[in-house]
């Protein structure tokens, strides 16, 4: 798995490549500069280490500081980071680093609205793992700073058996046993259900979360009753901002949206630069 020291090396590497032909041909290495990222609308922030360490992975002296928190509510307008070292970092780092700030406060700004939609509810928002290949440890942090929750990380530390692995393993009941037969007794199953027939498959086979797949409001309702709190509820499937509340009003526990994260639009953050 990557790090955040790896992909942040992989976006510098890809956008400077051998070096970058239009400052180091236009500024002297010893010229310092002081860099203003301000915020161009109402946003969410997320990402101000990542931030940090673009710019101190070209130049380790360099004086970063942020001036607000990770998960703050910013106002158009507002300054969110000052940085001081040499002219030439600020300009290679810039772009990258404006790259992170924009997608992660995106996804942050993204869960907020969709957390307020149902603050008055005690239903929980969770992501999902339709992420940016190489960047859902970074994007499942944005999520949790717009106040949402992460679902499984991978496919390595959470049991979700979906329609596909019912399909192979012979129907669900003998999926859950299969899986129990394989994990630790800390490990919790959570089984997908498109029909009442899957909610009462899942049921006698003890699954721990119940995730109704695609089913209307009425069936929502009718399954939350059938599962009578003997597990958690998830839905998921064709979830918008606009359906949260009645979502929210049927009695689930958890609703899984894949928009968190693959539909988020970045934000519009700016850096200004000057020399000193």
């Amino acid at each position: 798995m990557h790090t955040t020291e790896d992909l942040i090396q992989l976006a510098l590497n890809e956008d400077i490549g051998p070096g970058d032909i239009t400052t180091d041909s236009l500024v002297e290495p010893n010229i310092r500069g002081r860099g203003l990222i301000v915020a161009k609308q109402d946003l969410v922030i997320a990402g101000l280490p990542v931030a940090e360490k673009v710019f101190k992975a070209i130049e380790a002296q360099i004086d970063f500081k942020a001036l607000c928190a990770d998960g703050d509510q910013i106002a158009a307008g507002s300054s969110v980071i000052r940085v001081e070292g040499s002219l030439v970092a600020l300009l290679k780092g810039e772009r990258t680093a404006l790259n992170f700030l924009q997608r992660l406060s995106g996804i942050a700004t993204q869960a907020r609205s969709f957390v307020e939609a149902v603050a008055d509810t005690p239903v929980k928002l969770v992501d999902t793992r339709k992420t940016t290949p190489g960047l859902r440890v970074l994007e499942k942090y944005a999520v949790r700073m717009g106040g949402a929750h992460n679902h499984r990380m991978g496919l390595y530390d959470g049991v979700l058996i979906k329609d596909n692995h019912i399909a192979v393993s012979g129907g669900i009941v003998n999926a859950v046993h299969m899986v129990r037969q394989a994990i630790s007794h800390l490990v919790k199953v959570e089984v997908e259900a498109a029909t009442f027939e899957d909610v009462e498959a899942a049921m006698a086979a003890g699954a721990d979360v119940i995730m109704l797949d695609n089913m209307e409001l009425d069936q929502i309702r009718r399954a939350v009753r059938m599962i009578d709190n003997k597990a958690l509820v998830e839905v998921s499937g064709n979830v918008t901002r606009e359906r949260l509340k009645d979502l929210a009003g049927t009695g689930v526990d958890l609703i899984s949206i894949g928009a968190l994260t693959h539909s988020a639009v970045a934000v519009d953050l700016s850096m200004r630069i000057e020399k000193i």
